[in-house]
């Protein structure tokens, strides 16, 4: 690896300790071959996550969207120069032959993040997940064990829906100040309530049971990832922060419809601790 490979991967890393706390440990905890590529790759992904945080109208947000599309597709405007997170992607992408399709539907799928429509459905939940977590631990796949990568698949494709549902639920209290609803409306609709009556949150019997049943949805979910397993060794690295999925929705299901006015995030020790012993004994 060149001087100028190693700096990129570096900066990715520190960029990461700020961005994503739980993915920076779970580089940590990985080959030391292999931390500046998938840094590279978890740095990507939580700049493209957090675009909602730093833009105030969609616009400016899809712009922001389209210059990474437009890296990946090699387009005049997307250069990897005037961006070292982009220069340490773009690394990532050639050294470990990173299927660029995948990263433009991650893009794509983050669209949504920007606007305030409700998510309509659990496939459609499932979906969005499949393009944004589950892509992701399957990329990380690729990075830690490419031949060992799709027989993994599936436990990534249910660990990403069961991280996604998990992430919802903390951050529910951000999503009701914005208007967000990512519950999905069949579900609402299921336990009495809307996304609007969501919002609202005065109905605190039928968010609480709303919030039991999508956590319900997380734990199928990560069941059926530890029933799918065909995680290797080393590819434990890359589901690491599912690790932190099932106390997040015990959580959830305690509180109730508190978890509307809350944060319900395990502190920061607890889930270092989670993540070393996944990373010992497995991830499930």
């Amino acid at each position: 690896m060149t001087d100028k490979r190693q700096e990129t991967y570096a900066h990715c890393l520190a960029v990461l300790r700020d961005t994503d706390r739980d993915r920076y440990l779970a580089c940590l905890l990985a080959p030391q071959e292999k931390r500046g590529a998938l840094a590279a790759l978890y740095a990507f992904n939580a700049e493209i996550a957090r675009v909602r945080d730093v833009v105030r109208e969609p616009l400016p947000g899809e712009i922001r969207l389209q210059w990474w599309r437009d890296l990946l597709e090699g387009a005049p405007g997307g250069d990897a120069n005037a961006n070292p997170l982009a220069a340490g992607l773009i690394a990532c992408i050639e050294e470990h032959r990173l299927p660029v399709a995948v990263l433009t539907d991650m893009i794509e799928a983050r669209i949504f993040d920007l606007y305030d429509d409700p998510m309509e459905s659990r496939a459609s939940l499932e979906g969005y997940a499949g393009e944004t977590a589950s892509a992701l631990i399957q990329l990380a796949s690729l990075i830690l064990d490419p031949q060992g990568a799709p027989g993994s698949a599936e436990a990534a494709g249910h660990a990403g829906v069961a991280q996604t549902v998990a992430g919802i639920l903390l951050m529910l209290p951000i999503h009701r100040r914005r208007g967000q609803v990512y519950l999905p409306a069949d579900l609402l609709a299921a336990t009495g309530l809307t996304p609007h009556a969501l919002l609202d949150g005065t109905d605190k019997a039928a968010a609480g049971r709303a919030i039991a049943a999508f956590a319900g949805l997380g734990r199928e979910h990560f069941a059926r990832a530890r029933a799918a397993n065909g995680v290797s060794v080393a590819n434990r690295p890359a589901f690491l922060p599912a690790a932190l999925v099932p106390p997040i929705l015990a959580a959830a299901e305690k509180a109730g419809a508190a978890t509307l006015e809350r944060v319900l995030q395990p502190p920061q020790w607890r889930r270092q601790w989670r993540m070393w012993r996944a990373m010992r004994r497995g991830p499930f």
